[in-house]
């Protein structure tokens, strides 16, 4: 019997401590949740910085046709090589891509409706001619000695586009400001929503700021927009003028969700 009291006492003991406990967790929780117990407010935000474009991205190319495919071929190899080498001579800095290079035969036209079916359909597939081409990107920073670059390089290649953008250097420096654009946007919303509810925005405490804007509390991020130029050029004369570019300038911009709850 006395065993069974002690084993008795000592349950009754274990309660009484596990209750303690729990009356001593409890009231963090009651306090956490009564610093915002007001309305919860789904604030959007935005924030932009624009800069002069430092980069440009320039696509040559160079394409031949003839009878004989060799003939074609050697004549796209030699301007190819040509062309590098005025571009790498203009400018030493920048970055040289060979994109592309293809070979396609040229099958000659066939009227519809022929006097001769099968002997036009075998004319069909005999080429009469070989297209060979192949493409060079240029990338540079050298963006005031630009004009000059491709007026040497069109004596023998053509000009494709021109793609004027951030570098990858100044894109993550410029990443600071627009968060900070960002956020600065997101503190004046709140500012104004809880003033246009009567409220003090010292009472609104920030549960969670969404920079992305791509989860569940906002759409997608805009695109940094790009300023691009497109033309197609021959050269057929020995002293080219110079084109005349103008770089143009690029917005990043940011979207940001924050979950705000008024005390």
């Amino acid at each position: 019997m006395v065993v069974q009291r002690m084993m008795l006492l000592a349950a009754l003991g274990l309660c009484a401590a596990g209750a303690g406990a729990q009356e001593r967790i409890a009231p963090p929780q009651a306090t956490a949740a009564g610093l915002a117990t007001g309305p919860l407010v789904i604030v959007p935000a935005d924030g932009e910085v624009t800069h002069a474009n430092d980069e440009a991205t320039v696509a040559f190319a160079v394409e031949e046709q003839d009878k004989d495919r060799a003939t074609a071929t050697a004549r796209v190899n030699q301007k190819m090589k040509q062309g590098t080498d005025i571009v790498r001579a203009q400018d030493p800095q920048a970055q040289l891509k060979t994109v592309g290079y293809y070979t396609y035969p040229v099958y000659p036209d066939v009227p519809e409706n022929p006097p001769r079916p099968l002997a036009n359909a075998a004319a069909r597939r005999v080429p009469i001619g070989w297209r060979v081409g192949q493409s060079l990107q240029v990338t540079t920073k050298s963006l005031a000695a630009l004009p000059k670059t491709v007026a040497a390089a069109q004596k023998v290649l053509n000009l494709n586009g021109i793609d004027y953008h951030l570098s990858p250097e100044l894109a993550r420096k410029l990443d600071d400001e627009r968060i900070a654009a960002t956020y600065r946007n997101l503190s004046e919303r709140i500012g104004s929503i809880a003033r246009a509810m009567g409220r003090s925005p010292g009472d609104a405490v920030i549960d969670t700021v969404d920079f992305e804007g791509s989860g569940r509390y906002g759409g997608e991020a805009a695109a940094a927009p790009r300023v691009a130029m497109m033309s197609e050029m021959r050269a057929k004369s020995a002293d080219m003028p110079e084109p005349s570019f103008e770089p143009g300038e690029t917005t990043l911009q940011m979207h940001a969700v924050g979950r705000i709850r008024f005390r």
